[in-house]
């Protein structure tokens, strides 16, 4: 997310002016410390009221047509709430499997930080788009401009 913010409000634009409600979720640890990413999103002149907290996220996502997930990894497994022998059970997670549709940008299949493979990479609402984030954000910036 680090280099892929101004792409990300980018798309946030273009979404907007054609009437899509955007949202950001963001996951309290997400990033490289407390608040990383709400930071990096104020950079790129994201609005502050479109941050929602987890708990706020969790409740939206039931009404949610399609989440865009950029990087994250062990803050949004399931295995959190339904895998107690996995070690991130307990853990607050954003729980984008209630939304329509899900959607993971990553670099590859490897696990997160905790080590462990996350099973929403293999669910039925989840679609993978593998590569950097930046590029593959600009690459739907223009096909978003085509439509």
């Amino acid at each position: 997310m680090a280099q892929a913010q101004k792409v990300c409000k980018e798309i946030d634009d273009l979404l907007e002016s054609n009437g899509v409600d955007v949202k950001y979720a963001i996951h309290p640890v997400a990033g490289r410390m407390p608040g990383h990413m709400n930071v990096l999103l104020a950079e790129a002149d994201v609005p502050y009221p479109k941050l929602l907290d987890l708990e706020d996220a969790n409740s939206a996502l039931k009404n949610t047509d399609m989440v865009v997930i950029v990087g994250a990894n062990d803050v949004v497994n399931p295995a959190a709430l339904d895998d107690p022998g996995s070690p991130i059970y307990g853990m607050p997670v954003l729980q984008v499997w209630d939304a329509k549709n899900v959607i993971v940008l990553k670099r590859s299949m490897n696990p997160g930080y905790a080590g462990i493979q996350n099973p929403l990479f293999f669910h039925e609402k989840t679609r993978m788009l593998f590569g950097d984030a930046k590029a593959t954000l600009s690459k739907l910036v223009t096909e978003i401009k085509n439509l």
